[in-house]
């Protein structure tokens, strides 16, 4: 699925949907992010688009904020920081400029690219308009072969495609043969892909960006390179302990479920999270004890053995 061109959105205050304040740490991060995730996983809002909608864009938020680069970024030039090309430097050396309200352009302060800004941008960008307002001097000067302009879109991935990589094919252009875009393995919500040469037509042709999107899984979470999942068990394997499966990018593990496990423990399977380049993250898995859910004599005797076995209050002590 893809979107062309590029649509402008409105901005989005990271730290408001996040519910956090500017100066938040990496760990009240975290934590405000978890919170918003579990409460907004569609797994528990089937079918609402809405809620689907807000849990990518928290998402896009933590991937943003709980990187110390794309953070320093973000708060200083906002979402525009984050783009493809994006030249920091320059543009603080444009808003240098700017504040003296001068621009030189090949003058005696230097020579100044502003095109450097987006990362040449190409035909009808920033620096068409400064050579529209400065390229007469002299008496003129003509114009080289001008690049062409960056195609933007979107491309909507499952969340196993993300994490274990893919390509696409997508159609750029009507009656066009269709470009395939290969998306790298660890791939998450809001990344870029660049493809040389399938923009605008020029000399030579612009570039075509894709923003990745990725779907929630039924199952899975991620934060980062990690994975986290919720296991069911029964009581049995529980109390006793047991090997069960376990689903990984890689494939199927064995994991051991200690003895007189408790329901929301977590095992960290180290080094089975996502992959990308050369570092790989950890699969944490919580346990959740499962409960029958039909009736019988069998049953109700078991379960009373168990109540009278168990001794003392367990919710003593428990305040607020």
């Amino acid at each position: 699925m893809s979107r062309f061109p590029g649509q402008n959105l409105m901005a989005v205050d990271y730290y408001k949907e996040l519910g956090v304040s500017r100066t938040a740490t990496a760990e009240e991060m975290k934590k405000a992010y978890r919170k918003l995730a579990s409460k907004l996983h569609p797994d528990k809002n089937p079918g609402d688009a809405a809620i689907e909608s807000r849990f990518k864009t928290v998402n896009r938020a933590y991937q943003v904020l709980s990187d110390k680069k794309k953070r320093a970024l973000y708060d200083e030039f906002g979402e525009a920081g984050l783009s493809e090309g994006f030249n920091e430097d320059a543009t603080r050396a444009y808003k240098r400029a700017g504040s003296r309200q001068r621009v030189a352009v090949d003058g005696e302060g230097g020579s100044f690219n502003v095109d450097d800004l987006f990362g040449n941008a190409g035909a009808g960008g920033i620096g068409d308009l400064m050579g529209d307002l400065f390229g007469a001097r002299g008496g003129g000067r003509r114009r080289g072969p001008q690049r062409g302009s960056d195609i933007g879109g979107e491309v909507l991935i499952g969340f196993v495609e993300a994490v274990r990589g893919t390509t696409v094919q997508m159609v750029v252009q009507p009656n066009t043969d269709p470009v395939s875009v290969r998306i790298p393995a660890g791939a998450t919500d809001g990344d870029r892909v660049r493809v040389a040469g399938h923009g605008a037509p020029g000399s030579p042709p612009g570039d075509l960006v894709l923003t990745i999107q990725v779907r929630p899984h039924e199952y899975f979470t991620r934060d980062g390179l990690d994975l986290y999942l919720d296991l069911p068990v029964t009581v049995g394997e529980a109390y006793g302990g047991a090997k069960v499966k376990v689903p990984t990018p890689e494939g199927d593990v064995s994991l051991k479920v200690p003895q007189f496990a408790q329901s929301g423990q977590t095992a960290r399977l180290k080094g089975r999270g996502v992959k990308r380049k050369d570092k790989q993250g950890d699969l944490f898995v919580k346990f959740l004890i499962r409960v029958p859910t039909e009736e019988s004599a069998e049953l109700d005797a078991a379960v009373k053995i168990i109540a009278d076995a168990t001794s003392g209050d367990l919710r003593n002590g428990i305040t607020f």
